[in-house]
């Protein structure tokens, strides 16, 4: 019992360090974090990306007006909410503000791209109170649509269904 106790133990391991590995080669190298950070928790978002019809003249298009969405932990437990900011904040009042510092195409063309997030400040204490990069990778949907703005639809706002996985990151 105590040898197939190890087996499953060292069976388990081995899915661990292949599944870190995985993540690690799915991120392209524009959206690496510096190598001085390391993940502190990496949560699941669903919710929408709201858009705003604005026009300029003759130009008109869909604009990203916020995020609004509602972050889960591994558990599928409510973790906190991504909005306006654009921001993060856990369900232990810490929070977190960032700027997109590089983006890559998601791999599926109907989805919102990948992005590289940089910290610019904090609030609270808890979880999110050292995080200094973000990544957003794994996106499903979330895309604005690819027509329906024009003079007659001007400050028309249309929400996007979106997924995707926020991993964060601290010091080490």
């Amino acid at each position: 019992m105590i040898n197939n106790l190890r087996n499953w133990a060292g069976g388990a391991l081995a899915v661990i360090l292949w599944g870190a590995a995985a993540w690690a080669q799915q991120v392209p190298a524009a959206l690496q974090t510096a190598a001085d950070e390391q993940l502190v928790v990496q949560v699941h978002a669903k919710g929408n990306q709201i858009y705003s019809c604005k026009v300029d003249g003759a130009q008109a298009g869909w604009t990203l007006k916020t995020p609004e969405a509602q972050l889960f932990d591994k558990d599928g437990k409510v973790f906190g909410k991504h909005f306006a900011g654009p921001s993060w904040e856990a369900s232990d009042g810490s929070r977190v503000v960032g700027k997109a510092a590089a983006n890559v195409a998601s791999p599926d063309a109907d989805s919102i791209p990948w992005l590289l997030v940089k910290v610019v400040s904090h609030a609270g204490d808890g979880v999110l109170a050292r995080v200094t990069s973000i990544q957003r990778i794994n996106t499903k949907g979330g895309k604005a649509p690819a027509s329906g703005c024009d003079a007659g639809h001007a400050g028309q706002e249309v929400r996007a269904p979106y997924s995707g996985d926020y991993l964060f990151f601290a010091p080490k």
